[in-house]
């Protein structure tokens, strides 16, 4: 009997944090692979990336068009409603065995509350770890992993951190950064991938521009984000920049965008083709913004980063990352220390601790050897399993 397996996604950047392990559970002939896709995979303002799962030949179990792009607080709010309300019905009909989730999105809690309300066994990735931002990505993570069935997680301190929410020690597998398995399989046929830059743009030595709205600073985003363009420009360095997420005070950031999308040396793009967008990753120069990726992937390449502000404050990094804050001076000097000589000679050593590469085999590996049905009740008191420890 086929084993089946839903995969929740809502925006491009979860879809390629594990992407490797769903060709693996798509090409296994004893699995049925298929996908919820939700959010912003269905609008066209973000790109509409339900085509790329589409390309990758994924079956996609529905697509609910959830997405409340209000650019306000509620608006997240009112999309995991929506998404919720979408989802209850053709996951109970459909009964997989088990629902994959990863992150710190609105819709990983959704896919948790299915999983216990419908007494389907739920897998999280990447639990346990921790921002110091106040973002509430770090709030709706842990309480997606309090509610989640078992986890598999990227490093032994995300493990150590989910111990000490009083999860069990079995219920937590660790495998590396699933995402991180693509950036090391690229580094071989890199060149065999171009960047198609526009023929009227000027971006030799370019920098990666991926920045993102903070709750607690969506009046100050488009401000931040303005800065990092405009120091860049003092140093004559261009930026291939991408647009924001789906989060409150992305609007502004886009009309900042629209503010400097004719000057040459920057050029804004919404979606790329995985292997394009990889190209374009290896070929920067340094990142700079205050994404995720910043953190978990730049060091296998090495690539320097520049975090700007307080997202992604506190997360366990690699000697690559500098953290800075928003104004336009802090970040001048950021960019200065990570183009300088003395830290491009330190990028030579680093290494990056979220994994080496085999991470979706590993997880692959777990999710079909495990019996995650035995594991669904989760009866274990954490004050047992604190003394127990």
């Amino acid at each position: 009997m086929l084993k089946k397996i839903l995969a929740l996604s809502s925006i491009r950047s979860d879809y390629d944090l594990l992407s490797d392990l769903y060709f693996r559970l798509n090409e296994d002939p004893q699995i049925d692979f298929r996908i919820l896709a939700s959010g912003a995979h269905l609008s066209r303002s973000y790109g509409l990336t339900i085509n790329c799962i589409k390309r990758d030949g994924f079956r996609i179990l529905s697509e609910i068009e959830s997405l409340i792009d209000g650019d306000t607080l509620s608006s997240r709010l009112k999309t995991a409603s929506v998404f919720l309300q979408g989802a209850v019905d053709c996951v109970a009909n459909w009964q997989p065995d088990i629902i994959i989730y990863a992150g710190d999105r609105e819709d990983v809690m959704i896919g948790a509350m299915l999983g216990v309300y419908l007494q389907i066994p739920s897998i999280h990735f990447y639990g346990g770890d921790h921002e110091k931002d106040g973002h509430s990505d770090t709030q709706i993570r842990h309480a997606t992993s309090k509610l989640s069935t078992a986890h598999i997680v990227t490093i032994e301190q995300h493990k150590e951190r989910l111990l000490a929410m009083g999860e069990s020690e079995d219920r937590i597998f660790v495998s590396g950064n699933c995402a991180l398995d693509k950036f090391v399989a690229f580094q071989s046929v890199r060149n065999d991938f171009p960047i198609s830059f526009p023929t009227n743009k000027s971006l030799d030595g370019y920098a990666l521009v991926i920045f993102h709205p903070v709750d607690d600073e969506v009046e100050e985003a488009a401000k931040q984000f303005e800065n990092i363009l405009l120091e860049l420009r003092k140093r004559n360095i261009p930026g291939c920049v991408s647009y924001p997420n789906t989060d409150p005070g992305n609007h502004a950031i886009v009309e900042t965008i629209e503010q400097y999308s004719e000057t040459s040396d920057f050029w804004f793009y919404k979606n790329l083709e995985r292997k394009e967008f990889l190209s374009l990753y290896h070929g920067a120069r340094f990142l700079v913004g205050n994404s995720s990726s910043g953190i978990l992937e730049a060091a296998s390449i090495p690539l320097g980063v520049v975090n700007v502000g307080t997202r992604q404050q506190g997360r366990y990094c690699s000697e690559n990352v500098i953290f800075c804050g928003a104004s336009s001076e802090e970040i001048g000097l950021a960019l200065d220390k990570c183009i300088s000589e003395e830290f491009q000679r330190l990028l030579h050593d680093v290494t990056n601790p979220y994994g080496d590469g085999s991470a979706s085999e590993r997880a692959y590996q777990y999710l079909i050897n495990t019996d995650f049905e035995s594991m669904r009740m989760k009866i274990e008191d954490p004050l047992e399993l604190k003394r127990i420890r």
